[in-house]
């Protein structure tokens, strides 16, 4: 096992982090889910995989919470009739796959896994289905989901306000664009060694490529595609934010920073999710206005879209005519030849092979981590058959269902971050069935969701609906003094 330096920074944070108020542990588990290729340690003994630091980071927030609230609300976010119950369900499902499906089915069918060839190297390549690393993996990935799930779960509803999460996401924002710009600028600065420190997992790192000219931007990721589905989510959260007026200021100047960095991502996943995105807040703020209610309608919003882009956009057609033609051009590029690139014949085969893989097993599936695909639907169905694709349906519904709007004027904020993390997770949503190819949908898939949950639910100070006896109520002064 081997340390990276950005593991000893999040080690050090971590163990400080137990003595300091609740609240910083939350921000700092938002903040380190940008970190999504830095690795904070490496298992040369899996076969190379590495653990990311908001992985590791979140053994110390799930410490910090159970310290300050004790293990009653973690408890209560999965009880019977909540939506961590099915979330509970399909990890416990899937961790049952992962060790008996690839030994049941084992030979019957070919899937796309990642083949380990050196510590630093791995590749995708298609196998008979057998028990791997990638089984482990997976598995330890949807066990740490559900961790997340419940610590900020019981966190909100424990000490946690909405404002907690809306100034962390708007932290989260500001360092996501900070690191893109970086990562632009050493680019053409030819210095991209200097964010070495931030891209130490055993991925394949595509950070320094072009397409039509432009840089793809991949900040702190690995690639410029996970860039923009990460940066799509806090998008169409700050939008959401901004059509609430909730820090109009903050979240309409970051809402447009972050959709100038997807447009220039070049990545299709990023057209086609702000495609989705922006429609769907347009039908919402359309709604909000026929409802009268108040901060939902925003007509300027509603006018910008039906009218000023339309006319903007074709104004400036017809004064730079030759702009048509190189558009035209590199949206061909992104979007309508893309099936017929390399990689997306790749990307096709993925899928083919995920869907034989889900017939071949008789609906069962291979097991959680047997099988890549590119959309997440059939990540799901081949990998955890019809029961796992339909327990997640469960967990995502019953997310989605939860009250949005406040039941009184004081609850304004609590229903603008609720749907604001609703609009994030359909984000978040739409890119992984565009591109998804595990089943890991990352950390902030889980935080959104256990803060709806928990702010959709009823308010509670103090929880206990289990026994105080026996339980591990945290260190005095620590639980009781600073929260």
């Amino acid at each position: 096992m081997g340390i990276e330096l950005m593991g000893l920074i999040t080690i050090l944070v971590g163990c400080v982090i137990l003595a300091a108020p609740a609240t910083w542990a939350f921000t700092i588990m938002v903040v380190s889910t940008v970190f999504g290729a830095a690795a904070a340690i490496g298992l040369p003994a899996l076969g190379g995989p590495t653990v990311l630091v908001p992985s590791l980071f979140l053994v110390f927030f799930a410490i910090r919470v159970l310290m300050a609230a004790g293990e009653g609300p973690l408890l209560v976010s999965m009880q019977p009739g909540r939506a961590g119950f099915w979330l509970l369900l399909l990890t416990a499902f899937g961790l049952l796959s992962a060790i008996y499906f690839p030994r049941l089915f084992e030979g019957m069918t070919d899937t796309m896994t990642v083949e380990r060839v050196s510590s630093t190297r791995s590749t995708i390549a298609l196998t008979p289905l057998r028990f791997s690393s990638n089984n482990i993996t997976q598995t330890v990935y949807a066990l740490g989901g559900l961790v997340c799930f419940a610590a900020v779960f019981a966190y909100f509803r424990h000490a946690g306000k909405p404002e907690h999460l809306i100034k962390a996401i708007l932290l989260l924002a500001a360092v996501d664009l900070g690191f893109a710009v970086i990562d632009v600028v050493t680019y053409f600065t030819g210095t991209e060694y200097l964010l070495s420190f931030v891209r130490t997992a055993n991925y394949a790192l595509l950070t320094a490529s072009e397409k039509g000219g432009l840089k793809r931007i991949s900040g702190t990721f690995p690639e410029a595609s996970a860039f923009s589905e990460y940066t799509l989510v806090l998008f169409a959260v700050m939008a959401s934010l901004w059509l609430d007026r909730v820090r109009t200021r903050d979240t309409g100047i970051l809402s447009l920073a972050l959709l100038v960095a997807l447009l220039l991502s070049t990545s299709a996943t990023a057209l086609i999710g702000v495609g989705v995105v922006v429609p769907y807040l347009w039908t919402r703020a359309v709604l909000g206005t026929m409802r009268g209610s108040t901060g939902e309608g925003r007509p300027v919003f509603i006018a910008a879209c039906v009218a000023i882009i339309p006319l903007a956009i074709l104004t400036t057609f017809v004064v730079f005519p030759g702009l048509v033609d190189q558009l035209g051009d590199f949206l061909d590029e992104m979007l309508l030849s893309k099936a017929e690139s390399q990689s997306g014949k790749e990307r096709f085969m993925w899928n083919a092979m995920a869907h034989e893989a889900f017939l071949n097993t008789n609906g069962f599936g291979a097991g959680l981590g047997s099988a890549r695909a590119s959309s997440y639907i059939l990540v799901l169905l081949s990998n955890l058959g019809i029961a796992g694709t339909a327990l997640f349906g469960l967990f995502v519904f019953s997310i989605l269902i939860g009250r949005s709007q406040p039941t009184s004027r004081d609850e304004d904020v609590t229903g603008a971050t609720i749907r604001a993390a609703k609009t994030g997770l359909i984000g978040l949503l739409t890119a992984a069935c565009i591109s998804g190819t595990v089943y890991d949908l990352g950390l902030m898939f889980y935080i959104l969701a256990g803060s709806v949950a928990a702010l959709a639910g009823e308010r509670m100070s103090v929880e206990r609906p289990f026994p105080v006896t026996g339980s591990f109520n945290g260190f005095p002064g620590i639980r009781d003094g600073r929260q």
